[in-house]
């Protein structure tokens, strides 16, 4: 099937899940128990396998690691559920390979360093996974992400990343009031990942959070893998929980796109700092120089003309926020001060108002129906829903509410800042749906 055949094959049957009642992938009419099997058990992973150990439509059969220590504790968890021990493959980096051939697998959950992601797709389409879910980020270099858009089309497979903000409560009941209009016209948005991690980028080897300056080799968890991209790359590193639900708002892949993108990065300040303060001056890791910029800001302007500004902002003392603005022609919504403001709505002219009573009113139907459920699924209940997305696409034998034109489009931001950066310029951003942006049905409600 030639590629232009496919994507139009998947706008038609995207269209069609359009026309049912809200998120009915959630609607669980499938009885169906699903063959699931997970590559990378460390602390992420872990996060996925207890939800889907708690689920009696999902079997683990197989899982994947090679550091013992998260083998070992993920086996503790499976104990703890009363569930079978499913297969376990380790020994060397490639050990998911035999994973793969496990007879019946139906689909494949990712939470493995970034660099391994778009090899284990590629690997799992290959080997005729259908369906592929996986940790931000999609891959490394822009080359990266077309070939795992290209596989998928090629193996008529779904690949879904599992960007849980997308879901977040609040998120959603503002997604309920765009798309009734009650922002008017969408003109400008902003997002971003700003969160201390500082503590978790540098640890002592033992503990994954806030202790110690160590990273690489000597490092534990994401101090492990993740450090090192502070080291060797500038840019912002990760997007997805900014710009993902902002492009479910602005309908980007579905009759919209990004065009353009533009990016800076400050001075490099805040780990060097950190090193210093709690390891001494004289620890070896003081002297290694960070790339990235303290704070990274991206600016991208979609084919509808909307803007958007991005930041990246993991290396600095501050409070917790992803920075959500939805600003449009009759109001606007700010996460960070939990307030909004509609024209000739609002109380009060020119004057916030507090955007608790509006979340309560719209609250997404989602929430409403599964929220006790989501309770204790992690990050705030945000886990189940984008765990249960991907089970009952497959159930269902539907493409995912979020697929890989959308994976590889949020994704791509990070390879295109660090040229932005590089080359002080604007980049065009590439159209990884060939054109059928213009057609296609947004699935996700």
């Amino acid at each position: 099937m030639k590629r232009r055949d496919f994507v139009r094959n998947i706008s038609i049957a995207g269209a069609g899940i359009g026309l049912m009642s809200p998120h009915s992938l959630f609607s669980q009419k499938a009885a169906t128990k699903i063959r699931l099997g997970i590559i990378g058990v460390g602390l992420r992973g872990q996060n996925h396998l207890h939800n889907a150990l708690g689920r009696e439509d999902v079997d683990v059969v197989a899982i994947c690691d090679i550091d013992d220590r998260m083998l070992e504790s993920a086996k503790g968890i499976i104990t703890k559920s009363g569930k079978p021990m499913p297969k376990i493959f380790t020994g060397d980096p490639h050990a998911y390979r035999k994973l793969l051939e496990e007879k019946d697998l139906q689909g494949i959950l990712i939470a493995t360093p970034w660099e391994w992601h778009a090899p284990m797709i590629l690997d799992g389409l290959s080997a005729g996974i259908k369906y592929i879910a996986t940790e931000v980020i999609l891959g490394i270099t822009l080359q990266d992400h077309w070939d795992v858009v290209k596989a998928a089309e090629q193996h008529h497979g779904n690949v879904m990343m599992l960007e849980n903000v997308c879901y977040r409560r609040d998120v959603m009941a503002i997604l309920q009031m765009v798309r009734q209009g009650m922002f008017g016209e969408l003109i400008h948005m902003q997002g971003g990942y700003q969160h201390d991690l500082r503590g978790v980028k540098l640890n002592d080897g033992k503990s994954g959070y806030g202790i110690g300056v160590e990273f690489g080799e000597k490092g534990f968890s994401e101090a492990h893998w993740r450090t090192n991209h502070s080291v060797h790359r500038n840019g912002d590193l990760y997007p997805t929980h900014g710009v993902g639900p902002l492009a479910e708002m602005l309908n980007i892949n579905y009759g919209n796109r990004f065009i353009t993108l533009n990016s800076m990065a400050s001075k490099t300040r805040g780990l060097h700092n950190y090193i210093v303060e709690h390891g001494g001056e004289n620890h070896p890791n003081a002297k290694v120089e960070f790339k990235l910029g303290d704070v990274v800001t991206t600016q991208i302007k979609t084919a509808n003309g909307e803007t958007i500004l991005l930041q990246h902002d993991t290396s600095l003392p501050r409070p917790y926020s992803l920075g959500f603005r939805v600003q449009g022609t009759k109001g606007i919504w700010m996460d960070v001060n939990h307030s909004l403001y509609i024209e000739g709505v609002s109380a009060k002219h020119d004057e916030w108002e507090e955007a608790k009573p509006y979340l309560e009113k719209y609250d997404h139907p989602l929430w409403k129906k599964y929220g006790a459920e989501a309770e204790g699924a992690g990050h705030g209940g945000m886990d189940f829903f984008v765990l249960q997305a991907f089970v009952e696409s497959i159930k269902q034998q539907t493409p995912t509410p979020m697929d890989v034109y959308d994976a590889a489009s949020w994704s791509a931001i990070t390879p295109l800042s660090e040229m932005s950066i590089q080359a002080n310029q604007t980049v065009e951003f590439p159209d990884f749906t060939g054109g059928q942006w213009m057609y296609r049905k947004n699935r996700f409600e």
